[in-house]
C-alpha cells in the first residue's frame, strides 16, 4: 500500500516520534539512523534529509520529548484551582508513580549528555523549565496564603532531585522502592518544603 504524502512538518514529527520509541527501546549510543528509518519503512537517506547527523536527529527527538512534557505539565499548573492542589497533581504526574512515561528515554539522556554538548542543553533548559514552573506555583501559593515556604526556588530544586532519584532507583532496579513507598516519600518531601503536616496536604487536596 502507498505510504499517504506528508507535509515536511508532519514527516519530521513522524521521525522525531520513531526516533524517541528508538531510543527508549536501544539506548542512545546503540540507536542507528537505519533503525529509525526501518520502524516507518522509509529510507536512511530520508532521516538524513531531515537530520544530516545522528547527534542531531538525537537532540531533536529529546526537544520534541521535552516540549510533550511541558506542555503538559504547564497543563496542570494552568488549571483554575488552588496553587496546592495544582503543585501536588504536578508532582504525583512526574513522579515515576504517577503517569509521566519515558522515564528510560530521559535516563538515556542524562548519561548521554556528558558527552553530547547539544543534548545537555536540551536536558538542561527542560530542567531549567520544570524548576521555574514548580517554583512559580510554589510562590503564588505562598502569596495566597495556602502555605509556607521562604525558598521556592530552593523547594523545587529538592523536589526535582528527590522525584528524579526515585526514577532512577525505580527504573533500573526493579523492586528496589515500592511504588508506595515512592509516593509516601514524595508527599512527606512535599508536605515539609510547603510548612504542612502530612495529614494537612492529604485533607486539603482531596
Amino acid at each position: 500500500m502507498a505510504r499517504v504524502r506528508l507535509s515536511v512538518a508532519e514527516r519530521r514529527q513522524e521521525l522525531l516520534r520513531a526516533a524517541v520509541g528508538q531510543i527508549e527501546a536501544r539506548g542512545v549510543a546503540a540507536v542507528r539512523i537505519a533503525d529509525v528509518a526501518s520502524s516507518l519503512g522509509v529510507s536512511n537517506a530520508l532521516v538524513l534529509y531531515h537530520f544530516s547527523t545522528k547527534e542531531k536527529l538525537v537532540a531533536a527527538a529529546f526537544t520534541h520529548a521535552a516540549e510533550d512534557d511541558l506542555a503538559h505539565l504547564r497543563k496542570l499548573l494552568g488549571r483554575r484551582t488552588s496553587a496546592l492542589r495544582r503543585l501536588r497533581s504536578a508532582v504525583r504526574w512526574y513522579a515515576p508513580t504517577g503517569q509521566a512515561k519515558g522515564w528510560r528515554l530521559w535516563i538515556e539522556g542524562w548519561g548521554a549528555a556528558l558527552r553530547e554538548p547539544a543534548l545537555r542543553e536540551v536536558t538542561r533548559d527542560l530542567d531549567s523549565q520544570w524548576k521555574a514552573a514548580i517554583t512559580e506555583v510554589i510562590a503564588e501559593g505562598v502569596a495566597g496564603g495556602e502555605f509556607r515556604c521562604l525558598d521556592p526556588a530552593g523547594a523545587a530544586l529538592r523536589l526535582t532531585a528527590l522525584l528524579d532519584g526515585l526514577a532512577v532507583q525505580m527504573t533500573a532496579y526493579t523492586g528496589a522502592v515500592s511504588r508506595t513507598r515512592a509516593q509516601e516519600w514524595v508527599d512527606d518531601a512535599l508536605a515539609r518544603e510547603l510548612g504542612l503536616d502530612r495529614a494537612a496536604l492529604t485533607a486539603a487536596v482531596r
